[in-house]
């Protein structure tokens, strides 16, 4: 009798215990952590390919496509955003931006577990003959060597799968994956980085990769008065460029 109370007892601990145990919270597109994590994670990815890349960029962080990232992802659709194949309606510079999606439960570094996911998709690609065998369009826009900024956002979806079914985006520019073009040209890395500097075998330009504000962007993909205006987007694509 008293060894079944202490069972008991264990048992309705241990309930209690997972039941106390907060989920992780979802991380904003203003989270330092979270920012950081979507870029390391990408550019340790472009890094590592094989075989190596000559021309491919460092990737930093843009508010712009972290907002579209982020409206898209509280859609909960698991589908492509179909600005990403209009012009200027993913961002007010870019003309068109690449996109990536991942579903499964929310982490304390979603980030990781999707890139990784992309990654893992290179075993699918033949970079000599530029053929996939299954999925590997992730993959080859992770390493896509012109995409230099990155904007990524999380959302709760429980209508996707469970109450913690997270949908991770992430949109790129300049876009990738346009039909029967390699991510990158092979070579020593950095053999052609045209003025940039060489970093962890990345070209990298301190200018290209300065922050930019976009209080103006509206996410649904149609700009806002200020970021139609023809100065506007001279003063951000000279700051870009």
């Amino acid at each position: 009798m008293i060894l079944r109370k202490k069972l008991s007892y264990l048992w309705t601990l241990g309930l209690c215990l997972v039941a106390s145990k907060s989920p992780p919270k979802v991380p904003s597109i203003t989270n330092e952590t979270f920012i950081e994590e979507c870029v390391r994670f990408h550019n340790e990815a472009r890094t590592n390919v094989s075989p190596p890349a000559a021309n491919m960029k460092y990737m930093s962080w843009d508010e712009a496509l972290a907002k579209t990232a982020e409206a898209w992802a509280k859609k909960c659709k698991f589908n492509h955003n179909s600005c990403s194949t209009e012009v200027f309606k993913c961002h007010p510079t870019f003309q068109l931006a690449g996109e990536n999606l991942w579903l499964g439960p929310l982490t304390t570094s979603v980030a990781k577990f999707a890139v990784d996911m992309w990654y893992d998709e290179r075993k699918f690609y033949d970079f000599n003959t530029k053929s996939c065998s299954k999925i590997c369009g992730h993959y080859t826009q992770v390493v896509w060597a012109s995409s230099f900024k990155i904007g990524c956002a999380v959302a709760i979806c429980p209508n996707l799968g469970s109450p913690d079914t997270a949908l991770f985006v992430c949109n790129y520019a300049l876009a990738g994956n346009y039909p029967n073009v390699s991510p990158y040209m092979n070579g020593t890395p950095c053999s052609m980085c045209e003025g940039d500097t060489c970093e962890n075998k990345l070209c990298r330009n301190k200018e290209r990769d300065k922050p930019h504000r976009y209080p103006s962007w509206n996410p649904s993909g149609t700009c806002q008065l200020i970021a139609c205006n023809p100065l506007y987007l001279i003063s951000v694509l000279l700051t870009i460029f």
